[in-house]
């Protein structure tokens, strides 16, 4: 397969992340440099590993997985978002918007978005993919997307004051609700 096709390929399993990532930069709009690379760190090296561990675990469990991915992605995300807007609703004062980079949280949302990233590695599999050099390709996709969108929501983020959390937990409650409808209207 050609750097193109799975360029691609990388593009279009970024947008979750991407999303993700602008609620990021929307919510902690003083992000700082090294905390925006941590961020994209992650994000990219979840996505790039789901789809490494999908080539390799290939069929074995692409029924499973295929079958639970968009309730999973849903639940995960919707959890996240969820509990984004409780905060904000809570939060009476005008003080920072609490971290949701903490490496649990952080986990969380870039599992539920390199779902998708986990099936692409098992139709890999069956293609005969170069899984090493498509899971880079797709990690340092995912990485870029990831900064640049936290670059841009902190700019929106420093305009929009302190309903960040709430619009932020909304944007992860529909990217949750995209990911499911987007699988089950497949269906």
């Amino acid at each position: 397969m050609d750097i193109f096709t799975i360029t691609a390929i990388a593009l279009g399993l970024s947008f979750d992340t991407f999303a993700v990532s602008l609620s990021y930069g929307v919510i902690q709009n003083k992000i700082l440099f090294r905390q925006a690379i941590k961020i994209a760190m992650v994000f990219a090296i979840i996505q790039a590993a789901l789809t490494v561990i999908g080539y390799y675990l290939g069929s074995m469990v692409s029924d499973l997985v295929k079958a639970a991915d968009h309730w999973i992605a849903l639940v995960l995300l919707s959890f996240l978002g969820m509990k984004m807007i409780i905060e904000g609703l809570k939060r009476t004062d005008k003080k920072e918007p609490k971290d949701y980079s903490k490496p649990l949280i952080l986990l969380t949302a870039a599992v539920g978005t390199s779902i998708d990233a986990f099936a692409v590695g098992v139709s890999f599999a069956f293609l005969n993919f170069r899984i090493w050099f498509s899971g880079i390709v797709i990690g340092a996709v995912t990485f870029i997307a990831s900064m640049t969108a936290i670059r841009i929501g902190k700019s929106a983020g420093e305009k929009l004051g302190g309903n960040v959390e709430i619009i932020g937990g909304l944007i992860l409650i529909g990217i949750g609700i995209k990911i499911f409808l987007e699988h089950f209207l497949a269906s």
